[in-house]
């Protein structure tokens, strides 16, 4: 009980005393562990769910048959025919468009074994080729009621089919045909995309899928299910751990505010500390004492920052599912909930940061003894003695730095990069006070000079109170470090996009379906577009390409051909140093070569020269890698033929997009009108390569939108911690400032004095921080980058948006001194001379 006391005289009065700094360090925290929470339900949500939309409807599959390219759909008669108790079913998937809905996703099952099965609760329709049944999250979506007309577009043609039931599939939302009627939709007569396998609860599951494996051939591959799930979610992680680790930033930030407020609290109650170890209380008891506080800090920043963290998701959901549509695969995103796991997190996540931070200056709080704790100017002459050792300690972190970024990706995932980044930070937030002495000592008289006495005493004052200008300092720097850094990362990305789009888009026009779908999505040109725009007048070449998503290894990737004769010529394709482009296109033309993008090549660790042995429909072939190039278009990885030669091994393969140059007598703009004249009846859409080029950046831009609100939030909590820390240095320093209107300072001084030390706060935060901020960028971009995604990113600082971010962040830190210095001016120096 008498501890209860003590610790609410003691710890929670000064709190209620003080609310503008106690609302500060909760807001902070909940900043922190509001970002974590909002980036971790969007991501869920924004990914949304993989799993087939078809369970609900004939239930769970137990293997699945599938082939880069497709499945032949004679082979269902000799699995029908084996001695097992198994279901074999068709099915064909594939996106369509949905006027003021959007993709949905669009099955081709068989609908005559279906109905016998009685599992789609409808009779067979008798209208096959143009039945059709949705879903009824669909149904309520569009509009559309049983037996009404619904059009969906189907790579680039308008098809209308009636609505022959509504299947109850909760909110899922899809579309089934027939698989014969899907097959003359998408022109893929012949063809499936899996055959889905149904064991018997009395068979041997070993012995179905061994006699399964003994007639199918070895480029056909059996898998679980969940496999493509699992694919999906590994292609995701890359990206998702990255944003966790940005969202984490908020919390190192506010890790340093706890700490810096902890040691204040310390710093200001030395005498009540002395005098409770001088009655008797022991070291043990004190140490909890501050860290009570620091624990209160922690779990009313998490229950606030999960609230916070809710509505941040909503905001965050879209940019993120927007990143993973352009980038990754198509997801619908799923609605945001907050679970019991994630509220779980929030409060681990809040109370861990504030006990771990709180930890130091709560341990130094019960070393103290009790005649040096009755004593002021203690704990600055610590830190000023431990300056020297602490820069020592930060070269050999800054060493151990270098020496971790250079180890190899574990798992796929760049934990190397991720430590040396930490590492990084910690070496700079031990040598910020040797960087603030030094900066003080050099503009000592510079201040004098330009500001008078007031500029004096400002950089007087910050350096003689070294343990709490060195957090403040540590924490902006921290802050303005990851902006820079990621502003460097994306700055040089983004001009590594413009230089490769300048080089990939050479043509003079581009044709594709309407339908585009997200990442992997590869939707269909119809087998009459490629002639019908190579016969219109004006047109130099046509560069056929053809695309569809392949498995290689176990992970997903791209595969393609165009013409590479055409690529020769007309464009500038950019490989690899030393690898001649005309010799590695030329190579390509009538054999079994490939060329692959730099992202592929480093995440299967291929080089040219290589073998590599393709599973191509029902051929398992072995190519050559002829040249790797640079591409940034996605991190899946690209392989692409000659035409000729991906047609030996998958024939009749549509074309999905045409690269039109137009002759250098012709005008571009009539032979575009004339394109989509020839084209009027087809949903296709012909841009110039300038339109291409402004949506690619559209695009890029959008995706590191998330990224730029992270840093925001980050700079915001650092903002935040600034006005903390320098309104408990004005209280904590009472005596002195009220000395200073005793011997005759008027209000103005007191207040000019505070701002200036705010100033130069800033000044050593944007100094330290911009020289990490130079470093953690190449971390991002020469290791996590790479290790990552698998992009050559050149180095392109943008001087002028980082001359323009360092400014305004000064010129917030100088605002966020403008209450404490109110507070100062205000003081009484009478009523001070009295209390000391």
């Amino acid at each position: 009980m008498l501890r209860l006391q003590l610790f609410r005289t003691l710890i929670l009065r000064p709190l209620r005393r003080d609310l503008p700094r106690t609302t500060l360090t909760i807001l902070a925290v909940a900043l922190g562990v509001g970002v974590v929470i909002a980036i971790d339900l969007a991501g869920d949500a924004a990914t949304g769910s993989f799993r087939s939309s078809l369970e609900n409807l004939v239930g769970k599959t137990d293997l699945e048959i599938v082939a880069n390219g497709s499945v032949d759909e004679r082979w269902m008669a000799t699995l029908a025919a084996l001695p097992v108790n198994a279901r074999f079913a068709p099915v064909i998937e594939t996106q369509g468009i949905l006027e003021h809905v959007g993709t949905v996703t669009v099955y081709g099952v068989d609908f005559v074994a279906q109905a016998r099965r009685k599992r789609a609760g409808k009779a067979i329709p008798t209208d096959l080729d143009s039945a059709v049944i949705i879903s009824s999250g669909l149904a309520k979506r569009a509009g559309v009621k049983e037996g009404g007309l619904i059009t969906f577009t189907l790579y680039d043609t308008d098809q209308t089919f009636r609505t022959a039931g509504i299947a109850d599939a909760g909110d899922t939302q899809f579309a089934l045909l027939d698989i014969a009627t899907a097959q003359r939709a998408l022109h893929e007569y012949g063809k499936l995309d899996r055959i889905d396998v149904f064991v018997s609860a009395n068979e041997d599951f070993t012995r179905v899928e061994r006699e399964i494996r003994a007639v199918l051939p070895a480029s056909y591959r059996i898998e679980n299910p969940g496999t493509r799930s699992e694919q999906n979610q590994r292609m995701l992680r890359a990206f998702r751990w990255n944003l966790r680790v940005l969202s984490y930033i908020s919390l190192v930030v506010g890790a340093f505010l706890i700490y810096n407020t902890i040691s204040v609290s310390v710093v200001r109650r030395r005498p009540e500390i002395g005098i409770l170890r001088a009655l008797g209380a022991g070291r043990r008891w004190i140490l909890w004492l501050f860290l009570g506080e620091a624990l209160l800090f922690g779990l009313a920043g998490s229950l606030t920052g999960i609230a916070l963290g809710r509505l941040m998701a909503e905001a965050a959901v879209g940019l993120i599912a927007q990143t993973v549509n352009s980038l990754y695969v198509s997801s619908r995103p799923a609605v945001v909930a907050l679970g019991t796991p994630a509220v779980a997190m929030a409060i681990f996540c809040g109370i861990a940061v504030a006990f771990l931070s709180a930890l130091a200056p709560a341990r130094e709080a019960m070393q103290v003894a009790p005649v040096e704790a009755m004593g002021r100017g203690a704990c600055e002459h610590h830190a000023r003695l431990h300056m020297r050792r602490d820069l020592l300690w930060a070269i050999v972190v800054a060493i151990v730095a270098i020496a971790v970024s250079r180890v190899r990706p574990i798992d796929g995932r760049p934990i190397a990069g991720y430590l040396a980044t930490l590492l990084a930070i910690v070496s700079m937030a031990l040598a910020a006070p040797a960087v603030i002495t030094g900066l003080a000592a050099v503009t000592r008289t510079a201040s004098r000079a330009l500001f008078g006495p007031e500029g004096l005493l400002a950089v007087r004052g910050l350096a003689a109170a070294l343990a709490r200008t060195s957090v403040v300092v540590g924490a902006l720097s921290t802050a303005i470090a990851m902006m820079a850094s990621v502003g460097i990362m994306v700055g040089s990305f983004r001009e590594t996009v413009i230089v490769w789009l300048d080089t990939q888009l050479r043509a003079d026009l581009y044709v594709s379906p309407a339908s585009r779908g997200g990442a992997g999505s590869h939707p269909a040109l119809s087998a009459d577009v490629p002639a019908l725009v190579s016969s219109i007048s004006g047109v130099d070449a046509v560069d056929v390409f053809h695309a569809l998503e392949f498995d290689y290894d176990g992970q997903r990737a791209s595969l393609g051909s165009g013409a590479a004769e055409i690529v020769r010529r007309y464009g500038r394709l950019r490989f690899l140093p030393g690898q001649d482009r005309d010799a590695v296109l030329r190579s390509l033309v009538g054999q079994d070569r490939v060329i692959v993008s730099e992202p592929f090549a480093n995440k299967q660790g291929v080089h040219a020269g290589d073998a590599v042995t393709l599973p191509l429909g029902g051929h398992m072939v072995k190519a050559t890698v002829a040249g790797v190039y640079y591409d940034y278009s996605t991190e899946r990885g690209w392989v692409i033929f000659d035409n000729a030669t991906l047609a030996k091994y998958l024939p009749d393969l549509p074309a999905t997009n045409l690269a039109i140059y137009v002759a250098k007598n012709a005008d571009a703009s009539q032979v575009r009108r004339a394109v989509e004249d020839r084209l009027a009846r087809y949903r296709v859409v012909v841009a110039p390569n300038s339109t291409l080029r402004q949506d690619a950046m559209v695009v890029f831009d959008r995706t590191f939108a998330i990224t730029y609100a992270l840093e925001g939030v980050a700079i915001a909590v650092a903002m935040l911690g600034a006005a903390n820390s320098l309104l408990a240095m004005v209280l904590d320093r009472r005596r002195e400032f009220g000395l200073l209107r005793y011997l005759g300072a008027a209000p103005a001084q007191v207040r000019r004095m505070i701002l200036l030390e705010a100033g130069f706060l800033g000044l050593a935060a944007n100094l330290l921080g911009l020289a990490l901020g130079f470093v953690l960028s190449l971390v991002l971009i020469c290791v996590i980058n790479k290790q990552s995604f698998g992009w050559t990113i050149q180095f392109h600082p943008p001087i002028a948006l980082l001359a323009g971010a360092s400014a305004l962040v000064w010129m917030t830190t100088v605002l966020a001194g403008i209450y404490p210095a109110r507070v100062a001016a205000r003081l009484n120096p009478i009523e001070v001379i009295h209390e000391e």
